[in-house]
């Protein structure tokens, strides 16, 4: 059992770090809203520290689940941060989905400082999280990824080294694209077959069996026929997560006409109050 530290505790954060203590490792959480903090000790037992830097000292492993590149960066860099904690040797895993640049960047930083760093952004949402079964792709060396794959166990189904740092996020973009597309496309389906007077419920059961098979149809094809947006991944993510991946295309040359239509379309559903509402409201623009 390893000494560790979990910095963000939202929906995904949370339970990833429940599911650490309930395999036994020994956990400290820092979250920005120390309220938050001290509840999941309340529930969860483990510490509660004030800063990032408080809850990394020690720790052989320092996790991380937060927003965007300056929200890691925040908790990552400065006095206070969690790399002026750690101590030789000890591992930074972040969870955030965040760009390749501000992994090769941290992880250029903790070489420097004699720890290892592991980009390892996550899919599989919130329920994913809560019945730990997320799949983590991940960037760093072979090393030290090897050293942290059993803890990250803890809360996944599948775990994979896929390349130097920043690799994990590159994946992680990859995902977010081929989403897009698949959301779409089953939001336009779904809205043909309510047009056309099909038993909508009935006919997803069998397609989904076929080649138009698919975890979104599995998952969100019902709710979408149904009209019920109030979960899941919410618009507001799902954008920045494609603002991303439209910025690393236009670093790296590749063409997104699908990414950037349908990132197009999720802003027409913030437009309509739908921030919050799941990325399968793409079928609210087509009604």
């Amino acid at each position: 059992m390893a000494k560790v530290a979990f910095l963000g505790l939202g929906v995904m954060g949370a339970p990833m770090a429940r599911h650490l203590a309930r395999k036994g490792h020994d956990v400290t959480v820092y979250n920005r809203t120390a309220e938050k903090a001290a509840d999941w000790v309340a529930d969860n037992g483990g510490a509660h520290a004030p800063t990032p830097r408080e809850a990394a000292k020690g720790a052989e492993v320092v996790f991380a689940c937060v927003g965007n590149d300056d929200d890691l960066r925040s908790v990552v860099l400065g006095d206070d941060g969690a790399f002026a904690g750690m101590e030789p040797g000890a591992i930074f895993v972040d969870h955030t989905t965040a760009s390749a640049e501000v992994a090769r960047e941290l992880s250029a930083e903790a070489e420097e400082r004699g720890f290892g760093f592991v980009d390892a952004p996550v899919s599989g949402g919130q329920a994913g999280a809560e019945n730990g079964v997320l799949t983590v792709m991940c960037g760093g060396d072979e090393a030290t990824y090897a050293k942290v794959e059993d803890v990250v166990m803890s809360y996944a189904r599948s775990c994979r080294l896929l390349g130097p740092a920043g690799s994990g996020q590159l994946a992680k973009m990859v995902n977010q694209i081929c989403i897009a597309g698949l959301v779409q496309s089953l939001a336009e389906g779904v809205a043909f077959a309510q047009k056309a007077g099909l038993d909508v419920e009935a006919l997803l059961e069998v397609i989904s069996k076929g080649a138009a098979g698919s975890w979104q149809m599995e998952n969100r094809g019902k709710t979408m026929n149904e009209g019920k947006f109030d979960f899941g991944f919410a618009v507001d993510w799902m954008r920045k997560d494609l603002s991303i991946c439209l910025a690393e295309a236009r670093r790296n040359g590749a063409s997104l006409p699908v990414t950037a239509l349908v990132d197009q379309f999720y802003a027409d559903v913030q437009k309509a109050g739908g921030s919050r509402w799941d990325t399968s409201s793409l079928l609210t623009r087509l009604r």
